[in-house]
């Protein structure tokens, strides 16, 4: 089996994303690390690491002889701007020393994941299509862009399999959200559930896609099984579930929750940060390169949600 390190391992995705590895390759296989602790459940190995220590980082690696990188340390969108110094940093320091420690350790595959934040105003809004402008205005979306590059390089340059997708907007019903811009979404679940109004920091009519936990650890595995003769692109894989607005999600969730009462109010730096994304994404070429398809649409999302939500209340 091989063994696996995954940096920002408390954060939202990869908190999940570790249990899901070490379901498939068995916990002492899985090394967690990030700069926050992460609980120690039923022998999960954590290690400390800021990802900027790039010597920490390879002794890491030659240590347990680690044959994969998930990389999912990073500052997100909406926490970005508030500190872009730190964002750029963290962003694009630590995925260069991500790929530089691959590439002198020899490790066999690295994910990092980009985002739909790598697009911009000047981007085809509808169906935006794999390969088109990136001009993004806000720090998040540019460090992405970079790292995208940065990744593309290492393939065709250094020899580095590194393989990523350009995520939507990510809802989860185990993790809370970190700072990002459709962080909205899970908020508005817990408020319902909690019986509380909600007050929406996007514009109602704000469409941006989305996607559920389950299916964004799906894509990330999956990619990373592909064969590498079939991908084309390797880096910055568009993929998406389905589109959403605020506004209907608040109506999704009343259909189960009646009394649900959500207000909208913009919140001008994420409303902007938003304003600059596409409506929705063309996921052709994930499609089929490597065989990606969503298990979850929006209703089957809420569902579920509206279901395994309650039990993790008192985490958010």
């Amino acid at each position: 089996m091989s063994t696996i390190l995954v940096t920002g391992a408390s954060g939202q995705i990869g908190s999940e994303l570790v249990r899901e590895l070490q379901q498939r390759v068995g916990i002492s296989s899985v090394i967690s690390t990030d700069i926050k602790p992460l609980p120690l459940e039923n022998g999960t190995i954590f290690k400390k690491l800021d990802v900027l220590d790039r010597r920490k980082f390879e002794e890491l690696v030659r240590e347990y002889h680690v044959e994969e990188i998930y990389h999912l340390a990073a500052i997100l969108s909406a926490a970005a701007e508030k500190n872009p110094i730190l964002a750029w940093n963290i962003n694009m320091t630590g995925t260069l020393n991500v790929l530089d420690v691959a590439r002198v350790c020899g490790v066999s595959k690295v994910f990092i994941p980009s985002s739909i934040a790598a697009f911009g105003p000047s981007t085809p809004l509808d169906h935006t299509p794999q390969t088109t402008i990136q001009r993004p205005n806000a720090i998040y979306g540019i460090t992405k862009v970079a790292g995208e590059l940065l990744g593309d390089y290492y393939v065709e340059k250094m020899g580095v399999d590194c393989r990523g997708v350009r995520y939507p907007g990510i809802i989860s019903y185990l993790t809370p959200p970190g700072g990002g811009t459709t962080d909205y979404a899970i908020d508005m679940f817990v408020s319902a559930l909690r019986k509380e109004p909600y007050t929406c920091y996007l514009s109602p009519d704000t469409s941006l896609d989305m996607m559920y936990m389950p299916d964004a650890l799906r894509a990330c595995i999956q990619l990373m099984d592909a064969d590498s003769t079939s991908l084309l692109h390797h880096n910055a894989f568009n993929v998406t579930a389905f589109q959403l607005t605020p506004a209907r999600l608040a109506a999704a969730i009343q259909e189960y929750i009646p009394s649900f009462v959500c207000a909208f109010e913009s919140d001008p730096v994420r409303q902007a940060i938003a304003d600059s994304w596409p409506n929705s994404m063309d996921d052709q070429a994930a499609r089929t390169e490597w065989g990606w398809e969503p298990r979850f649409d929006l209703d089957s999302m809420v569902q579920d949600m509206l279901q395994q939500l309650p039990a993790h209340l008192s985490l958010f």
